[in-house]
């Protein structure tokens, strides 16, 4: 004796063969949409090659001017060449794990230079590494201001305290939220 047949009659599924082609097409193009970030990932790579240009430019100036230079001065142009290498890092981690986690896989198994991050990314993750990036950032142009504190206005290093206490405390609030739910994953 054979086992019931349980399957739809098959004027019933032939009934619903053009919906299922016509959502199997939309889902296609809505999967297929996540290219359209590619582009965006494409100019964050010309706007870091940008950055590197800046980054040679000032550091250009400092060394054709490092005799005429103060130690303050110099010290700023430091921080300034810190705070553009940092806009740097952060464009690559937006770059490499945005495209890695919702564009497409990144082919690196094997690769010598492959980061250590790629294995555990995220979107939590990317969150948390932006904000901590940010957090540097702001620290250097604190640290700017403190430098030169002769020459800023007051109102504007309460104004940068403020802001740099914000992306601590959204710093603690996504590591905090991400550490919830990776707890509740694993249940």
């Amino acid at each position: 004796m054979s086992p019931p047949d349980h399957s739809e009659p098959a004027t019933v599924k032939h009934a619903h063969a053009p919906i299922n082609r016509v959502e199997y097409l939309f889902e296609t193009v809505v999967f297929a949409s996540r290219w359209i970030q590619a582009p965006l990932y494409g100019g964050l790579i010309v706007a870091e090659l940008l950055y590197a240009y800046k980054f040679l430019v000032e550091l250009w100036e400092m060394v054709w001017h490092i005799n005429q230079q103060q130690e303050t001065v110099f010290m700023l142009g430091v921080l300034g060449l810190i705070d553009v290498t940092m806009v740097a890092n952060l464009l690559t981690m937006v770059i490499i794990g945005g495209y890695a986690t919702f564009v497409s896989k990144l082919d690196l198994e094997g690769h010598p230079d492959r980061p250590d991050w790629l294995t555990h990314i995220d979107p939590g993750t990317i969150k948390i590494k932006l904000a901590a990036s940010l957090i540097g950032i702001s620290s250097i142009h604190l640290l700017k201001s403190f430098v030169n504190i002769a020459n800023e206005d007051l109102e504007q290093i309460k104004w940068k305290i403020f802001i740099h206490m914000t992306f601590i405390g959204s710093a603690i609030l996504l590591a905090w939220t991400d550490k919830i739910m990776q707890k509740e994953r694993k249940h």
